[in-house]
């Protein structure tokens, strides 16, 4: 890998992807240069004040208004509000010069050959040797955005398609040309991988590359079945929803959000490109599809599009639903099905496709010829659009949220079985499946040795999946490394003297089996290893203590039990932060309740960029019972000063937990204060996550790790903090900000962060303070109201304010 770092990007188009990438990049640092055209005319606005078409204002005002509206979008393009001082606005007459002094510049300007060619000759113009050129273009082919250039423009040239929206989706495309310098492809591989985040798939110069070459057939193809196979819009979202492992909003929903006329144009794009594609006729539009677009229904933007949002009689908002037959909206309909109740108890998403693939009822049948289709589909495009078929799956994953790519899914069904079933339907599987099968290869993919192969076509062998090496990825390693496990955790060895504790509850939360499983791997770590990590490949690293059982034992006045059960957890925590050996928790997606107080006690916090931690017990009536009030009291008492007032300090700490504070991103975590300087790091991408962990585990180990001491000098406030906690709450309770049940749990919480009633400021150990923590809890717990919260996060999964 060559020595070229990237301290300066330019991104010229600041439209919806040109700001967005903007601000990804300077989420990781980078410092970013984003420009645009300068208005031909002055606003309304900008007439009334007297400005001139001079006024630099005037001159910055598209980039200007593109970067704000960016901003308040929502979800948010930024990890913490302080990122966009990392990005510079102008426009293309007076700025183009400044991309001399970056080390990349990014092209997002409209899709239109002509102008993104009068674009790159003014970058010629400034662009210094070497620096890095790159379009985000989806619906040019590469090769003719660098015709007429340079040969050094030429060399440094490539195409680098993200996807919308850049922070959230991991898909990044890169496109070489023929001239593009092979180191330049190696470079973007890695940096997209190590620093963007992304999964960089390597791309042929074919139309629509693939992820949408792929995604698009498939949503072309269910648009084509809904009228054969007489569905309706509820049933495809139902059948293509989260029980295949596709995004809540399945297919329609998902039109709706991104806009018709952006599936529609890529459609047609392929339609007339495509003249060779077997396939080629489902690109043409269905009729519904054409009407949809000429009443401009075309989905959010416009207000309506397969569905329709509109206030019903009693001022409730309700969705209709759009018949495709009538083209009238009409209240959505639940959908049964007996083969997805088959599949609901089902957690492996590979076991739960076999279900899928056997049903008799519609589902099953709607399961068996989209995915045959599919299969045939993508076999037919390998070598057109990739020589490696991990590619298509990974940009599949990657760009459109799958959690299986359909190699994948083949695999899952059996890939032999699949190739006779499809002959039935009247799909054909490409040549090289079926000469891969002859051969007595059963699969597209194995494990061996812990390390995940692909088929490999030419060579007609497995090879390791490129770039994997760096990443742990537990499903590989589970079968030969597992050390001990229960039924909701297990223990591998990671190799080099570290452990990992994974949990695989329903939806990670932490109970019984956890708490066994986390003091397990602290007694094998101290005995037989010198690091432990705890983290895990679910959806969320963990969604907080398991509710239910507490709820159990609180109703059935079960409190020798509930105070033992807390009891153990408060251990747990301790035991992470004061055992001989260290600590690292590696947390990803949600890490709420429990799941943030083993973080708070961790020695590292190694965190996914995406990680959204909170302490959320307030919302069933509590208050965090597994140390985290304790933890909090802490972290006030250290950041007292001598020259300041205390309370002030106390206040902000108490507000994140009394309002329940959750991070939107793994750096305002810190920003929050569950995140403390020099103890935790952010690994850009997911799939790194658990090797960056075990790196820093060794790291702590080999740096002569020491058992910390437990605290005893821990500064409580008692009445003076009192005080002010008892009177914030009754006024937030007289101005009607919150109930008064919030208003109970609110004082309980300041009696332990204020360690209690006592007459004046006062040093107090660890265990005081969880002992006051674990009697609060209790107490709490045996509230009506509190139950009420409980049962209804239970049953309903909405909290209460009563």
């Amino acid at each position: 890998m060559m020595n070229r770092s990237i301290k300066k990007v330019a991104v010229l188009g600041s439209g919806i992807m040109g700001s967005r990438i903007a601000c990804h990049f300077a989420n990781i640092g980078v410092e970013v240069l984003l420009l645009d055209i300068v208005p031909r005319e002055l606003s309304a606005e900008e007439q009334a004040k007297g400005l001139s078409l001079e006024n630099p204002a005037v001159r910055n005002r598209i980039v200007n208004t593109s970067l704000q509206t960016a901003i308040k979008s929502n979800p948010s393009p930024v990890y913490t509000k302080s990122v966009v001082n990392k990005i510079t606005t102008g426009n293309f007459d007076d700025n183009m010069k400044d991309i001399a002094g970056v080390d990349w510049v990014i092209e997002v300007v409209v899709e239109n050959l002509d102008i993104k060619k009068k674009v790159y000759e003014q970058i010629e113009k400034f662009r210094k040797p070497g620096t890095l050129i790159t379009s985000n273009t989806s619906g040019i082919p590469i090769h003719l955005l660098d015709e007429g250039r340079s040969e050094d423009f030429k060399a440094y040239f490539c195409g680098t398609h993200f996807f919308n929206p850049p922070r959230y989706l991991k898909l990044l495309e890169i496109i070489p040309t023929p001239n593009t310098k092979p180191d330049i492809v190696d470079f973007l591989m890695h940096y997209g991988d190590k620093f963007l985040g992304k999964t960089t798939v390597l791309c042929k110069d074919t139309p629509a590359f693939i992820a949408n070459r792929v995604g698009v057939y498939s949503i072309m193809a269910l648009l084509h079945l809904v009228e054969k196979m007489d569905l309706t819009v509820e049933e495809v979202d139902k059948f293509t929803g989260p029980a295949l492992g596709r995004p809540k909003s399945a297919t329609f929903r998902t039109t709706d959000v991104v806009g018709l006329d952006t599936m529609i144009n890529v459609a047609n794009g392929l339609y007339q490109n495509c003249a060779d594609d077997k396939a080629r006729e489902l690109f043409k539009l269905p009729d519904y599809v054409q009407k949809l677009a000429e009443n401009k229904w075309l989905g959010d933007k416009t207000g309506q599009g397969f569905y329709k949002k509109v206030k019903g009689a009693d001022g409730k908002s309700e969705i209709l639903a759009l018949d495709l037959k009538t083209l009238e909206y009409k209240p959505s309909q639940k959908i049964k099905s007996a083969t997805l109740e088959a599949t609901k108890p089902i957690e492996n998403l590979r076991d739960r496709m076999k279900v899928f693939s056997k049903g008799t009822d519609k589902a099953g049948e709607f399961f068996r010829v989209s995915f045959y289709g599919l299969f045939e589909y993508v076999s037919d495009r390998i070598p057109e659009i990739s020589d490696e078929l991990y590619r298509i799956d990974d940009a599949m994953r990657a760009g459109f949220g799958w959690e299986l790519g359909p190699f994948e899914v083949w695999d899952a069904l059996g890939v032999k079985e699949t190739v006779a079933a499809m002959k039935e339907k009247g799909n054909e599987a490409a040549a090289w499946v079926h000469e891969m099968l002859d051969a007595g290869n059963e699969s597209f993919y194995k494990v061996e040795n812990g390390i995940k192969k692909y088929y490999d076509i030419p060579s007609k062998s497995y090879k390791p999946i490129p770039g994997t090496e760096a990443f742990i990825i537990l499903d590989n390693i589970r079968p030969t490394k597992t050390i001990w496990k229960n039924s909701g955790t297990t223990l591998t060895d990671l190799g080099d003297g570290i452990i990992n504790l994974e949990f695989h509850t329903k939806m990670n939360t932490i109970g019984g089996e956890v708490i066994q499983g986390i003091n397990k791997a602290i007694d094998l770590a101290e005995k037989d290893y010198r690091g432990l990590v705890i983290g895990n490949d679910g959806a969320n690293f963990s969604a907080g203590a398991n509710v239910g059982m507490i709820f159990m034992m609180a109703v059935e006045q079960d409190w020798d039990e509930l105070n033992m059960a807390v009891k153990m957890f408060q251990n747990t925590s301790m035991r992470l932060r004061y055992s001989s050996i260290p600590v690292v928790v590696a947390p990803h997606n949600l890490a709420l309740g429990g799941g943030c107080e083993f973080s708070l006690h961790a020695d590292h916090v190694q965190l996914s960029a995406e990680t959204y931690m909170g302490l959320v017990e307030f919302g069933v009536g509590l208050i965090p019972g597994g140390g985290g009030t304790k933890e909090f009291a802490l972290r006030a008492s250290d950041e007292f000063k001598e020259d300041q007032i205390d309370q002030n300090v106390l206040k902000n700490r108490f507000l994140t937990i009394g309002m329940a504070k959750v991070s939107t991103s793994g750096e305002e975590a810190f920003e929050l204060g569950y995140l403390q300087k020099g103890k935790y790091a952010i690994s850009m991408n997911r799939n790194r996550l658990l090797a960056d962990a075990k790196e820093k585990a060794i790291e702590l180990a080999e740096a002569g790790y020491t058992k910390p001491v437990q605290r005893k000098d821990i500064r409580v406030l008692g009445k003076q903090g009192l005080g002010i906690v008892y009177a914030g709450a009754n006024s937030m309770f007289a101005g009607n900000y919150i109930s008064e049940h919030d208003k109970k749990i609110s004082e309980k919480l300041g009696y332990v962060m204020c360690g209690g009633d006592l007459s004046q400021p006062t040093l107090v150990s660890e265990q005081y303070l969880l002992d006051l923590e674990r009697e609060v809890f209790l107490s709490l717990a045996g509230e009506r109201k509190s139950l009420e919260r409980i049962q209804s996060i239970i049953t309903k999964g909405k909290p209460l304010r009563n």
